[in-house]
């Protein structure tokens, strides 16, 4: 039984490590990227949508754990390689840093999410569209 368990969990974790590398990376920040966020006992994902317009970002916010679905995000920041998001109305901060490959396109964002005084990493993957 254990070594079903042990293989069972085996196999989970090669299914997310090839979804989570099989994502191409971007050239441009555009688009939906997601990652997991574990607040205390819960854990659940999360994603921002970015979307460009007239030369400044914007986005939203998705996420099913907290019933949250395009959210739009009060302030987008995105300066070099370093983002900040703002929503004060959920006492939420995101700061990350975007993650390039040799070829310069955007491989994911590592970043910390700060809310009621807590702060959790955060890794963002690129995706089609929000998974949840």
């Amino acid at each position: 039984m254990l070594k079903t368990i042990s293989n069972l969990f085996a196999l989970v974790v090669c299914l997310l490590a090839t979804n989570a590398f099989g994502q191409e990376a971007r050239d441009t920040l555009e688009g939906s990227w997601e990652g997991p966020l574990v607040l205390g006992r819960d854990n659940m994902s999360l994603a921002f949508t970015f979307s460009m317009n007239e030369g400044e970002y914007s986005a939203t916010l998705t996420s099913g754990g907290m019933g949250i679905y395009g959210m739009p995000v009060t302030s987008t920041s995105v300066e070099d390689r370093k983002i900040t998001i703002r929503i004060p109305r959920l006492d939420l901060e995101f700061t990350g840093t975007i993650r390039r490959d040799d070829d310069e396109r955007i491989t994911r964002i590592d970043g910390d999410w700060f809310q009621y005084s807590e702060m959790v990493p955060v890794i963002l993957l690129p995706v089609e569209a929000p998974t949840f």
